[in-house]
């Protein structure tokens, strides 16, 4: 049964019509891995020498921040990491048992790429406890421990991501604690210390992950099969619905219709809500750069790298799936009188409307000094003059049909961030750093921001034109695009 399943999804991902779009996708994320891969191994190997040059016990130091380490996995594989998922209701009426279908499903996170990682990590460090330290046993079954806790953080991500109620509330009380410790008002650090190195002090408190691993798998099994029906966790449910007329866009035509849709999409829907939220978040992003909190990121063009974040959250997450977000009625779409140029304008609006609201809400960045909002602003012009235009052709050749009521099921497939929308976004991100770098070390700072401003301004006074060359190339790709979204 297991290599039927595996036959089945090989031919999915072989025949899908995206093939080659996300065959490209995949190529960028093994090279990232594979970037990822040797930091963790080289961390993994040199860690337990840098805390002994600045003599510091490597074990009780690493278990007092331990449970901090596992909360910041438990947050990228909330923002990145998809649930695997089978095609669920044709399998139903297959003659398969239900207990199959769910121990394979859950059998696949346990593979995935989010748990090697840290066994690039911990495997390499547990080794060179085990050579460098007196009890190598206990060193052993510490190195397990902390392994096994991964696996449990696997498991309660997949919970997750069904209940972000959840992820919330751990993620708020950690970052309470942690706030505590950075100003001194409580040394959790202290407590998980003692509590996680009773792991390498006695060997059979291997025990508890265990214990706590199979719980939560039965946890997560229990749930899954309970939800495995048609016309339960499958169906979609159903709640009382409400209307908005938003009569004040009447005025634009047939562009206040699809603004009127937008609006709509992104009030009602989970992953869309989650796109408004983490754009937000990213207004804050600049904090990183602009506080000199972090040596690497002192480097000039790093002022535009972040600027064009915190003003083009929204536009960079959002603009990369035009037209996927409206995947579900794309094809009914298609056979009324619609003009791609009001559709394409009205996502450009929205973008725009979005990209102006961020850079006000970013006006606080003046508490850092006039040079830094200025990075934000300049990166605003560039944003709505060439990037507002630049996701949405990248977002022709994008045919990801994206399910709106995912959080509604048992097995949802995409969350609203993930790794592929930031790796589409980087060349968006590469050019205008490369213009301010080509200005700030030939003429100086100043030139490389108004070098950057002149090439959003020149974008926006060819808006036409361009909007031209994309509306054919939407037109070219329409009837791929459609045969795609048909695709379950």
């Amino acid at each position: 049964m297991v290599k039927q399943f595996l036959q089945l999804q090989w031919k999915s991902f072989f025949r899908s019509a995206s093939f080659k779009t996300n065959l490209i996708l995949k190529i960028l994320m093994a090279f990232s891995a594979l970037y990822f891969s040797i930091v963790f191994i080289g961390l993994g190997v040199g860690l337990y020498f840098i805390l002994e040059d600045q003599n510091i016990n490597p074990i009780p130091f690493l278990s007092g921040y331990v449970v901090f380490y596992f909360v910041a996995d438990l947050v990228v594989r909330f923002f990145f990491q998809n649930m695997p998922t089978l095609q669920i209701k044709p399998l139903l009426t297959q003659n398969i048992k239900k207990k199959a279908i769910v121990n394979f499903t859950l059998g696949k996170t346990v593979l995935s790429f989010f748990n090697f990682i840290h066994w690039l990590f911990f495997i390499p460090f547990t080794i060179v406890l085990m050579i460098n330290e007196p009890n190598i046993i206990n060193s052993l079954f510490w190195g397990v421990s902390m392994l096994l806790f991964i696996y449990c953080n696997n498991f309660i991500a997949i919970l997750m991501d069904k209940k972000d109620t959840v992820f919330y509330v751990i993620v708020g009380v950690f970052a309470a604690l942690g706030a505590l410790q950075y100003y001194g008002f409580f040394d959790i650090v202290s407590y998980f210390s003692i509590a996680f190195q009773q792991f390498a002090n006695q060997w059979y408190f291997v025990i508890i992950p265990i214990v706590l691993l199979v719980g939560l798998y039965k946890v997560n099994f229990d749930f899954f099969k309970k939800n495995l029906y048609l016309d339960a966790g499958l169906a979609g449910k159903e709640t009382e619905a409400s209307t908005e007329n938003l009569s004040w866009l009447d005025k634009w035509g047939t562009l206040g219709i699809f603004l009127k849709n937008d609006i709509r999409l992104l009030k009602r829907n989970k992953r869309s809500r989650t796109t408004v939220l983490m754009s937000v978040l990213f207004i804050l992003y600049g904090l990183l750069f602009f506080t000199n909190s972090i040596e690497a990121y002192s480097a000039p063009v790093w002022k535009i790298f972040a600027g064009l974040f915190v003003s083009g959250g929204f536009l960079l997450n959002f603009g990369q799936f035009v037209p996927s977000w409206d995947s579900a009625y794309y094809p009914l779409m298609m056979t009324q009188n619609v003009q791609y140029k009001d559709y394409l304008a009205s996502k450009w609006w929205l973008m725009v409307i979005a990209t102006v609201i961020s850079t006000l809400l970013a006006s606080f960045y003046l508490y850092f000094g006039w040079e830094v909002y200025l990075a934000i602003v300049v990166s605003g012009i560039f944003n709505i003059g060439v990037n507002a235009s630049l996701v949405m052709l990248g977002g022709a050749f994008v045919k990801t049909p994206i399910d709106l009521g995912t959080s509604k099921n048992a097995f949802g497939d995409k969350k609203a961030f993930n790794l592929k929308t930031f790796l589409i976004s980087m060349p968006k991100l590469l050019l205008p750093m490369l213009i301010y770098a080509i200005g700030h070390y030939t003429l100086g700072w100043q030139f490389g921001y108004l070098f950057v401003a002149l090439t959003g301004i020149m974008g926006f006074l060819f808006k036409n034109k361009v909007f031209q060359i994309i509306e054919k190339v939407y037109q070219k790709e329409k009837y791929k695009t459609i045969e795609a979204y048909k695709q379950k």
